[in-house]
């Protein structure tokens, strides 16, 4: 079951501004060999901000978000986390939070560049997101 209702949240969100992914990848590489994780913020349909949950544990194979640490922001969509592995296949474990929590989720990887990147949906689906100036 689902942690928060997202079907009323406002529309779906399309875009992601440039800075904000070039932000997750400079903290993803900074926070190498160690997982970066953060909940992704959007407004009007345009992922704009990261929020830094309070108590998050970041470790070589996994990040764990403290849930009840998460006010109640309804522009909240989902999550961004790294994969020091290489891959942006999400896990299991990420499966498991994309069903639960949100309906876009992103999983970059080294290199940490504009091209090692990917998103998906609650379901676990790849989908679009495009980049936005």
């Amino acid at each position: 079951m689902p942690l928060f209702d997202f079907t009323k949240r406002m529309e779906p969100v399309k875009a992601i501004k440039k800075r904000t992914l070039k932000m997750i990848l400079e903290a993803s590489k900074s926070q190498y060999p160690n997982e970066f994780a953060a909940m992704l913020k959007a407004d009007n349909g345009v992922i704009k901000e990261l929020w830094l949950l309070p108590g998050t544990e970041s470790g070589e194979t996994s990040a764990l978000f403290r849930m009840h640490m998460m006010p109640h922001e309804p522009k909240i969509v989902g999550t961004v986390h790294s994969h020091p592995s290489g891959s942006c296949y999400p896990s299991d474990a990420d499966l498991d939070l994309f069903n639960r929590f949100g309906y876009c989720h992103i999983i970059v990887c080294e290199p940490y560049n504009m091209r090692s990147w990917a998103c998906y949906d609650g379901a676990g689906n790849e989908r679009d997101l495009e980049v936005v100036d």
